[in-house]
């Protein structure tokens, strides 16, 4: 079982794969195969006033398209919600407050279903912002978002989300080493389930509220020719994959 600290929240990762639901990176092969599930919907739930940038979510199917092979594409849903939760958040609230709210099951029929929440408030560690909790749900807290835009705006708060949205998506596709072993060497030594590579937006600097003092020029979007030789390694079989919820 990985070790998931940081913005990968799993308190309880035993309980998580009985109840189905799975740790960062379980339904890792179910995205990358098109053979069973043939198209990706990321449902988008937001409270009012936290509705992702379009730049953040067009740059996030832009990104899954790129690795997951969905012949019938990746869609957004978006929907705006009411969270039965006041303060802080922990992983298990996101968990609980997620599943309560899903409209879909993340497996039906040929359908697979990711769910990025967005609501008011910040994480229990207010340094994080933004936090995947099983292998299907992530949540974003747009007011640490906010709070990390650097001097001057640069970089600035959209750049900030579109970095992060990016990056929990790269968790869920089991980055960095979440349900494998990469060949290459380029997991943080001291920030598990990172990049070791600032060019990469699995970088560990991206989960911080800090980023912007972390990281100078533009922030990274996109997945580095390790992180892609991962992915295609498990989508080939040629890395094996573990803690899966489906395997083809």
């Amino acid at each position: 079982m990985p070790a998931l600290t940081g913005c990968i929240g799993a308190s309880n990762a035993v309980n998580d794969l009985l109840e189905n639901h799975g740790i960062p990176g379980g339904l890792t092969l179910a995205c990358l195969d098109g053979g069973t599930y043939t198209k990706l919907v990321v449902e988008v739930d937001y409270e009012a006033g936290y509705k992702p940038e379009t730049s953040s979510t067009n740059m996030l199917v832009e990104r899954l398209e790129q690795v997951c092979d969905k012949p019938n594409g990746v869609e957004l849903k978006f929907e705006e919600t009411t969270f039965d939760h006041e303060g802080s958040w922990s992983a298990q609230d996101v968990r609980d407050e997620a599943w309560d709210t899903k409209s879909q099951e993340p497996r039906d029929g040929s359908v697979l279903t990711w769910q990025f929440i967005f609501p008011s408030n910040t994480y229990s560690d207010d340094n994080v912002l933004g936090v995947a909790v099983d292998a299907s749900t992530v949540a974003i807290f747009g007011d640490s978002v906010d709070d990390a835009a650097g001097f001057f705006n640069r970089p600035s708060a959209e750049e900030v989300e579109n970095s992060v949205l990016v990056h929990e998506a790269g968790h869920l596709l089991g980055l960095v080493n979440l349900v494998y072993t990469s060949p290459a060497n380029h997991e943080d030594s001291e920030n598990k389930g990172h990049s070791n590579n600032e060019d990469s937006v699995m970088y560990w600097a991206i989960e911080s509220r800090s980023v912007g003092t972390f990281i100078s020029g533009d922030l990274p979007t996109e997945f580095d020719q390790d992180d892609l030789d991962d992915l295609t390694g498990l989508a080939n079989g040629s890395i094996p994959s573990t803690d899966q919820l489906w395997r083809s």
